[in-house]
């Protein structure tokens, strides 16, 4: 067995700075960040419901999960596994036993950059799994890997601590300092949106939104 490299865990994010993110959807918040933050590629295996927490970051070699094992003993409650595989679909990372882990400790959800199995337990579950595939196929288990450093998944770069949020559409994360004025600069976009969808049901709408300096 290879060793895993543990570095020091982030600080956890004000669970009240998050509350001011419940509900608001990834698409809004894409919108605000100049539409960067995504995590490219990954799309969700439960059932329904939002992803929010603080980034608790895994690196682990192609179809080995021996890093997130031990993320999962070290972890908060509230943190998301957010797990660089490299891309790399041809073992699956997670399963309905870490999942039932995971929920058991309070995490708030898997990102992985990579495959997943026993998909049927994560289909019909509300605790959020995001990942590239699915595969029957069991991961390695021998290392090496890293928790807490930052990672690559899907052109863009995830920091432990970050912000981490998943809905239907997908995963962003961005830095929590940023909170505040990104609530605020949601809060218009949605006010700005319903003007235009007001428009069109009225039969006023002249195209105007659709404009460069619109987005």
């Amino acid at each position: 067995m290879t060793a895993v490299t543990h570095h020091p865990l982030p600080h956890a994010v004000d669970p009240g700075l998050l509350t001011a993110l419940r509900g608001v959807a990834t698409a809004a918040i894409s919108d605000c960040l100049a539409r960067m933050p995504v995590l490219a590629g990954l799309r969700p295996f439960h059932r329904g419901g939002q992803l929010i927490g603080t980034a608790f970051t895994v690196q682990v070699r192609a179809g080995d999960n021996l890093a997130i094992h031990q993320a999962l003993e070290a972890a908060r409650r509230g943190d998301v596994i957010v797990v660089d595989g490299g891309g790399d679909t041809s073992r699956a990372l997670v399963g309905d036993i870490m999942k039932a882990i995971a929920e058991s400790r309070g995490i708030a959800g898997f990102v992985v950059d990579g495959a997943v199995r026993d998909t049927e337990a994560f289909a019909s579950s509300d605790f959020p799994c995001y990942a590239r595939a699915a595969t029957p196929r069991g991961p390695f288990k021998t290392g090496p890997g890293a928790t807490n450093l930052p990672v690559s998944i899907g052109g863009w770069t995830v920091n432990p601590g970050d912000v981490v949020v998943g809905d239907a559409d997908g995963v962003v994360t961005f830095p929590p300092g940023i909170i505040p004025s990104l609530r605020e600069a949601v809060r218009a976009h949605a006010a700005r949106e319903a003007d235009v969808l007001a428009l069109i049901r009225s039969g006023r709408y002249d195209g105007r939104y659709a404009q460069p300096s619109n987005g």
